[in-house]
């Protein structure tokens, strides 16, 4: 018999999965959260104490996981900087959007092509209208924001990578 979650429980599950990926924990993110499914469509949170979590400190971990994550803001900040200064010119940004949706660089699902295209020649803020690297990086997040939370960090943590590749050859 299946079970069907609301978009409330798929929420609190991907929030639970960030959590421990934060934490950086080895165990499932079930066994981490201390959740337990019941037959009633919601979640209890319990505590689990086995014998390999029973000295498990959530605090000590996110506090390790929030030092590795503050690490990367200063590079990304440098990056931020240099693509909101790096100009594009229409044919450079259709060309990456096409690279990226139609040729496949990008695993990310090739319906968000049109809407990105939108997103980023009709922005919908002020502060996107430079053609800018960052801005077509905002349009391209904006996209994915109508993904389900899994395929939307999958795809967001592939763009990075494929936009710095892109930019070097867009300069």
């Amino acid at each position: 018999m299946g079970y069907k979650c609301d978009v409330r429980v798929r929420k609190t599950w991907a929030l639970v999965i960030a959590i421990v990926a934060i934490a950086g924990c080895q165990n499932t993110y079930a066994q981490a959260a201390g959740a337990r499914m019941t037959g009633k469509p919601e979640i209890r949170f319990t505590p689990v104490l086995a014998k390999h979590s029973k000295n498990f400190s959530l605090q000590d971990s996110l506090a390790i996981g929030v030092d590795r994550m503050q690490r990367n803001f200063e590079p990304m900040r440098r990056q931020t900087e240099h693509w909101r200064q790096q100009q594009l010119s229409g044919a450079s940004a259709k060309l990456i959007i096409y690279r990226a949706f139609i040729e496949g660089d990008l695993q990310a699902p090739k319906h968000l092509a049109g809407l990105v295209h939108d997103l980023y020649f009709n922005p919908k803020y002020e502060e996107f209208q430079p053609r800018t690297m960052w801005s077509l990086s905002n349009a391209f997040t904006s996209a994915f924001k109508e993904l389900e939370p899994i395929p939307q960090f999958k795809a967001t943590a592939k763009l990075g990578v494929f936009l710095e590749a892109t930019a070097a050859v867009a300069a």
